[in-house]
């Protein structure tokens, strides 16, 4: 079957959510078990996805447990799903 343009650049924005999915998995894994958050490797992946979990935070209700990384990666796979449709 042929490939469109259109379904090849959806692909690799999927394939690109994958990888920040995996991201804030690393983020989130490093905050429950570092006890020393200032490496750059951590700075760096908090700087990169922040701008999502940061406005989700705000939205989510104060609780002792940050769900943001959870809700995040729900609304990503949504997106990845949208996404593998047109493909």
């Amino acid at each position: 079957m042929g490939r469109t343009i259109l379904g090849d650049i959806a692909g690799f924005i999927a394939s690109l959510l994958d990888i920040y999915i995996l991201i804030i998995l690393i983020r989130a894994l490093m905050s429950w078990f570092m006890l020393y958050h200032q490496s750059k490797f951590y700075y760096f992946l908090v700087r990169i996805t922040e701008p999502v979990l940061g406005p989700i935070r705000r939205i989510l209700p104060r609780m002792r447990v940050d769900f943001s990384p959870v809700i995040a990666i729900i609304l990503i796979q949504i997106i990845i799903s949208i996404l593998n449709r047109i493909r």
